[in-house]
């Protein structure tokens, strides 16, 4: 890769790979993050050097705040800088802008898009913030990565600021179509923000399709060039490049966790509490995105349709909390749990037979991975999603190979797993009831040869091939240089079209 490949790298992203709570006696209590771009980074910045720069996730200040974050640091082997938000900051940029505004317009609900003005004034202000600490954290010859939707203006931020550096972006959400963006009273500003990045990533084709369509109806002098999965894109007086990498998991760590002992009992401990019947399993954060409600009608109707799966089969729905001192999150729970209500009071049979088991709450890693080792089928269906690494990690965990992924096709991970899944509309009620009763009834032989190409897949396109392939796009001289993906990995660069 070159001199250039062993530059420093200093990531940029909301919050550091590290969560800071006060603890016992007021001390201040480290906790790594979780994720798989932590996971990622990590040994990417020990092996580089270079600085990662967020939010410690408190509004508190002082010298013994400073002092946990350099130690923190120091453990992992390069330097953590903290950003500091006071409590309006947090709720105007995170909240606010980033939460009420980004996040449904990007997932398509644009109904729920609360366009408050000085949300805007907020969110380039705390982008600034992050800018200058990038500034000051950099040298020349650093590389910059700056991620996700909260931080969109950190780029415009940095070359106001006169930063001439490299600076590269990756979106973990979708981008949404133009008749959808449209509706964003600073959607000009925002592009023109995108373009000051020298690579901007997107999960998936589609992504990246319609961050082009929306760059050709907003501005005059649009091209694009190259035909592979990293384009060139010139708008005005400004090129630059755009890719689709699809972000993935550790998949090796993950296949030897969920191998472990420890795990192995748990999981049959779950056979044992429900015996007799197959597994399906959800996992989600408590979202109106993930479309936990529609999942469990689809449940009730499979129940309904298909007499005979009664007593045979059961869902587990875990549902991760999120946000929920914000109204409209602690509605959707209670209408997640007048479901559950309402389906184990019409289908519960004396004997011990519930239809659905509700967890909600944090699991640990052991359990998540009990979960995952146990379930015969993964009922994954997202409204809408970036890429939704829930699906990927359950089929690393599935080490027997024979289960059945049900995956929405409106999530990134589609255009991936495709040949694999079982994909599903996730408004389409009934036709979710249908798979669920095709997954119960598939085959032990279609199950392994799904599961084993799924496998693959995400095998040889896990979470350090993603971070090698940005980087790569990144510092490549001219595209011709960034290498065409290999074979293995040509499903995850593809593009799906819901037929």
């Amino acid at each position: 890769m070159g001199a250039r490949a062993r530059q420093r790298l200093v990531v940029v992203s909301n919050r550091l790979p590290f969560v800071f709570k006060r603890g016992p006696g007021g001390r201040w209590r480290t906790e790594r993050g979780s994720g798989g771009l932590v996971s990622a980074l990590l040994p990417v910045l020990r092996d580089r050097g270079g600085s990662w720069i967020g939010w410690p996730g408190t509004a508190e200040t002082g010298p013994d705040l400073d002092a946990a974050v350099a130690a923190a640091g120091g453990d992992v082997g390069f330097a953590l800088r903290p950003v500091t938000l006071d409590a309006r900051q947090v709720g105007d940029y995170y909240y606010g802008f980033s939460n009420e505004i980004i996040w449904p317009l990007f997932h398509d609900l644009q109904s729920l898009c609360n366009f408050e003005p000085a949300y805007w004034g907020a969110y380039k202000e705390v982008n600034r913030k992050y800018a200058k600490a990038a500034l000051a954290a950099s040298r020349a010859g650093d590389f910059i990565w700056v991620h996700d939707y909260h931080l969109m203006n950190v780029a415009a931020e940095l070359r106001a600021l006169g930063c001439r550096a490299r600076v590269g972006f990756f979106l973990h959400i979708p981008f949404p179509s133009p008749d959808i963006y449209f509706n964003l009273p600073w959607r000009l500003t925002l592009l023109h923000a995108l373009l000051q990045y020298d690579l901007v990533g997107f999960q998936t084709l589609r992504d990246r399709r319609n961050f082009i369509q929306c760059l050709r109806l907003l501005m005059d002098d649009v091209s694009v060039q190259g035909k592979g999965q990293v384009v060139s894109v010139t708008a005005g007086r400004r090129t630059m490049r755009i890719g689709n990498f699809p972000i993935s998991i550790d998949y090796n760590a993950f296949m030897r966790q969920a191998a472990a002992d420890e795990v192995a009992q748990r999981a049959q401990e779950l056979h044992r509490m429900l015996p007799k019947r197959k597994l399906i399993l959800g996992v989600d954060r408590l979202d109106y995105t993930k479309g936990i409600p529609h999942r469990l009608k689809a449940f009730r109707t499979a129940l309904e349709r298909y007499p005979k799966l009664r007593e045979r089969i059961s869902l587990i729905q875990v549902v991760v909390p999120s946000r929920v001192d914000i109204p409209q999150y602690r509605e959707l729970k209670s209408r997640i749990e007048q479901l559950v209500g309402e389906i184990n009071g019409n289908f519960v049979r004396p004997g011990g037979w519930v239809p659905v088991w509700y967890v909600f709450g944090s699991l640990s890693r052991t359990d998540l991975l009990a979960y995952y080792r146990a379930a015969d089928i993964a009922l994954i269906t997202p409204f809408k999603d970036g890429m939704n690494l829930v699906a990927k990690e359950y089929c690393a965990c599935s080490i027997e190979e024979e289960c059945v992924l049900i995956l929405s096709e409106f999530a990134g991970a589609a255009a991936q797993l495709q040949r694999g899944a079982l994909l599903v509309n996730p408004y389409d009620i009934e036709g979710v009831a249908d798979t669920i009763h095709r997954a119960f009834t598939m085959s032990d032989e279609e199950r392994r040869s799904r599961m084993r190409r799924l496998r693959r897949s995400i095998r040889d396109s896990d979470i350090f091939w993603w971070v090698d392939s940005f980087l790569r796009a990144a510092i490549a001289k001219d595209l011709s240089a960034f290498p065409l993906p290999e074979k293995h990995v040509s499903e995850a660069v593809a593009d799906y079209v819901p037929i």
